[in-house]
């Protein structure tokens, strides 16, 4: 009887003990690990831009994005504005299916390329009829600083983008003109995760190119 109660014990014990190393290594008996979230910008436009574009509207090169090493992964990168906004932080379980930097700029190639030409640096402009009339090409090269969800306080952020974009008109050769834009654009994200994020940062990257269009159009009138 005293060995049947010792063994019972034991297993209590046993099992107490047990209890009390998962809790303190973890709570819990570890599950299936998390899976990683791969985001993009959705499929893009889902009809194809016309054949022929407005004339009067130069071609424009579009350069390889810049940007700092940071920008150049696909880390979904975070701040807390009301801890240390000088901090970025990598959320654990999302990433971005490429980096922010060819993000925006098949962006930038996908929005201009419903009103105008856009060509690869190295590119030749199309040979038609209504080509050989246009303007020659333009350049525009973009430098993309900031890319990333901006809490202001836990419940609340926004989807930050900065960039500065450098307009080339013409050849060194003919005298080529320069011109300079620095965007700064924010867009609420619909929730405080990297869904909201990801939404937000859409938002804000449709924004700057519809800006940036807007300039294209405004500098080739003065």
């Amino acid at each position: 009887m005293n060995s049947i109660a010792f063994n019972a014990w034991s297993t209590v014990l046993r099992a107490v003990i047990l209890c009390f190393l998962l809790t303190t290594a973890g709570c819990s008996v570890p599950g299936p690990a998390a899976r990683l979230a791969a985001f993009d910008f959705g499929p893009g436009p889902l009809t194809a831009a016309p054949a022929e574009h407005d004339p009067r509207l130069p071609a424009v090169i579009i350069e390889v994005v810049q940007t700092n090493p940071a920008l150049d992964r696909t880390d979904m990168l975070y701040r807390l504005a009301y801890l240390d906004p000088h901090q970025s932080r990598p959320y654990a379980q999302a990433r971005w299916s490429m980096s922010p930097a060819l993000l925006v700029r098949e962006r930038l190639r996908g929005y201009l390329g419903q009103h105008r030409t856009v060509l690869s640096p190295g590119q030749a402009q199309p040979r038609s009829a209504a080509a050989a009339d246009r303007p020659a090409p333009w350049t525009l090269q973009v430098e993309l600083e900031e890319f990333s969800q901006l809490f202001s306080t836990p419940q609340s952020s926004v989807g930050l983008l900065r960039l500065r974009a450098t307009l080339t008109q013409g050849s060194a050769a003919s005298g080529a003109k320069v011109l300079q834009r620095h965007l700064i654009i924010q867009r609420p994200a619909p929730s405080a995760d990297a869904a909201g994020g990801v939404r937000a940062m859409i938002l804000a990257t449709d924004a700057a190119a519809q800006e940036l269009d807007n300039w294209l159009r405004e500098s080739g009138t003065h």
